[in-house]
């Protein structure tokens, strides 16, 4: 400081804040607007899915309406008019109140109506949510934890590993995802599984069939950071593998994994999505928003008629796989050290 009094010109790293990795992709990542209305959305179906139930409690996911009205019985007479002649005639029909309260309209007691068992649509809106992205997040830390490892052991290793997991990696890949789950669905469905069991089936699949691209792109990274200078000075200081493989080349290989799993996010949502759809997905009595959109596989006139139960569903999905999307762009962008400052 004294000698700038003196009038002595500061040097220009002294002007010049330097940001630090973290901070440069943070800034890059919210100048996006795309990436900021993404990572919104997201907190937004987040917190309308986890913590809505827990505000709006009036109805479970499972719980049907039955303040319905019925006709249950319906009495024929005989009685003998003023004349002599034998009648018969309707005497009077008892109505109840225990029956399903079904496709009734938004109104008071149910925001967005009730589906044809007389679940409440709203509730079960939110109660999908929390499924339908927890599964999401679920398979694809999984699909990433398999590809990391093996992906990981091929490039690292190479020769007959390397040809060993990636051969293994190409049967998988030309595996069609969404047929296999369709006849897997469809056979848990006949046997007639319990609707946790068939959640944790499909789970299981989805992460099985989805780890393939994952380890090739691990395995790619690991074969360019071997060569790099950090690396020989690794080997030449006699660390060892789970040090060199965990502490050094999985962390350069994380950004690229972070983008690919959010991308991947979305692409799961739309397979649970698609099963629910076509009635192969988990139960009724489990809410995901693919199993709400089922109404559109009946006669036009069905859920022409009654757009609240699967309009709000549909536009749902949308955002979230947009949404999954553009967090996914802006990462990439964040985390490409071509961007300017």
């Amino acid at each position: 400081d004294a000698t700038r009094a003196q009038g002595e010109p500061e040097h220009l790293e002294d002007r010049v804040k330097t940001l630090s990795p973290a901070a440069l992709v943070a800034k890059r990542f919210f100048r996006s607007k795309l990436s900021m209305v993404g990572l919104v959305t997201l907190i937004v179906l987040f917190l309308f899915s986890f913590l809505g139930p827990v505000i709006y409690n009036k109805w479970d996911q499972n719980e049907a309406d039955r303040s319905g009205m019925s006709l249950e019985d319906i009495r024929v007479v005989n009685y003998v008019d003023s004349e002599g002649n034998a009648q018969q005639a309707y005497e009077y029909m008892v109505a109840t109140s225990d029956s399903l309260n079904s496709n009734a309209l938004p109104g008071g007691d149910h925001i967005l109506g009730t589906d044809e068992n007389g679940y409440d649509v709203f509730s079960r809106l939110m109660y999908g949510g929390r499924i339908s992205l927890t599964l999401g997040f679920v398979v694809v830390i999984l699909q990433s934890l398999f590809g990391v490892i093996l992906g990981g052991l091929a490039g690292y290793f190479g020769k007959w590993v390397d040809m060993l997991i990636m051969r293994i990696s190409d049967i998988f890949a030309c595996i069609p995802t969404l047929p296999i789950m369709l006849i897997i669905s469809f056979v848990l469905q006949g046997r007639q599984v319990d609707a946790m069991t068939r959640l944790y089936v499909i789970l299981a699949m989805l992460s099985l069939l989805g780890w393939a691209g994952v380890a090739r792109m691990v395995r790619g990274q690991i074969l360019s950071l071997r060569e790099q200078e950090f690396m020989m000075a690794a080997e030449a200081t006699g660390l060892s593998f789970g040090r060199k493989l965990f502490r050094h080349l999985l962390p350069n290989v994380l950004p690229q994994l972070i983008v690919s799993m959010t991308l991947g996010l979305g692409n799961v949502i739309l397979t649970e999505a698609t099963l629910g759809y076509l009635g192969l997905g988990v139960p009724a009595e489990y809410a995901t928003w693919g199993n709400m959109i089922n109404v559109l596989t009946k006669p036009v006139g069905v859920w022409g008629q009654y757009p609240f139960q699967w309009v709000p569903t549909g536009i749902c999905i949308v955002l979230a796989v947009l949404a999954f999307n553009f967090v996914g762009d802006g990462l990439r962008d964040a985390f490409d050290p071509k961007m300017k400052r």
